[in-house]
């Protein structure tokens, strides 16, 4: 498998956030509270996986929303996130037992963050995303796997532990590896599929999760096959992007098909077809045709290989 020099990448929107994850402290609760005690303690709000943003010209997400004291006072578990580079501690804040929206700030509202994601400053998006998937993961694991007690958050949400001294299992965060491919003829076309449910004109490179005991390699050869019918060769890694919507990190590669014939599965896509540089570079983005969301990683894979043309 060739790799890219990760210098030659920037970071992926929701990438290579600005918090130190401070590892180390989750093991002290007294440092925690104290932490979340200080006057500098940031509070990133998630209500039902939304998150809470300020609207405005260009939206923002972690100016003071409300006090620290009213938020506290209205939530029950906490995530410890890391500290800023000003040394403020972030947590994030889980408002989902609540059945509306608390009104926290009249210029704020809950927004899904595949909405106002492009809007928002990167560090912003970044920060947001790591609330959002741990904030999911300590919903779904409030009870044990192995023998159904429930279970207690640690190390500052990074762990649940079950509750129960004869089971006493340890349960971890789980981001599922997916892949996702940019699959070209070694020339000037790229195939591009779409799903019936997403909007109109949308279309974007392929995708699917890593089973157990694949490579990522096997997997990209897998999927390809599965979904359009087509062998590939020189699968080349570009980067990858947290996916937190629910629980993904996608792993980004390129890889050649070596026969053109398309044999869609239409149980995966609606449809799929070879498209030429110069309809991607000149794409209306209408419903007749529009590239992936500017946020994902499929923009950055179609825009990598427009600039390498």
């Amino acid at each position: 498998m060739k790799r890219v020099p990760h210098h030659s990448h920037p970071p992926n929107v929701y990438a290579s956030g600005p918090l130190d994850r401070g590892d180390k402290l989750r093991m002290d609760a007294e440092a925690l509270a104290a932490a979340l005690a200080h006057e500098a303690a940031r509070l990133v709000p998630v209500w039902r996986g939304r998150n809470l943003v300020v609207m405005g010209e260009r939206m923002s997400s972690l100016r003071p929303i409300a006090s620290r004291t009213e938020i506290l006072s209205i939530v029950e578990e906490t995530v410890f996130l890391g500290f800023d580079p000003q040394g403020a501690p972030h947590f994030a804040v889980d408002l989902s037992d609540h059945e509306e929206p608390p009104q926290l700030d009249e210029n704020a509202a809950f927004e899904d963050l595949r909405k106002v994601g492009p809007l928002l400053a990167e560090d912003e998006g970044s920060i947001l995303a790591y609330a959002r998937g741990l904030v999911h993961w300590n919903q779904r694991h409030r009870y044990c796997g192995v023998c159904g007690a429930s279970t207690r958050p640690a190390r500052g949400g990074h762990e649940r532990k079950c509750t129960n001294e004869s089971c006493g299992a340890v349960h971890f965060p789980r981001t599922d590896p997916a892949v996702i491919m940019l699959i070209h003829d070694g020339a000037d076309r790229i195939v591009l599929g779409r799903q019936a449910d997403w909007p109109p004109g949308r279309c974007s490179v392929l995708a699917g999760f890593v089973e157990p005991g694949e490579s990522l390699e096997d997997a990209v050869a897998r999927e390809v096959m599965e979904e359009v019918g087509l062998p590939v060769a020189e699968v080349t890694y570009n980067s990858s992007q947290p996916w937190p919507f629910p629980s993904s990190i996608m792993l980004g590669f390129s890889a050649r098909a070596t026969a053109t014939d398309l044999k869609v599965d239409l149980d995966e896509l609606e449809s799929a077809r070879w498209v030429t540089r110069d309809e991607v570079a000149n794409s209306p983005e209408d419903e007749s045709f529009a590239l992936p969301r500017r946020d994902s990683i499929a923009y950055r894979l179609i825009q990598d290989w427009l600039a390498a043309g």
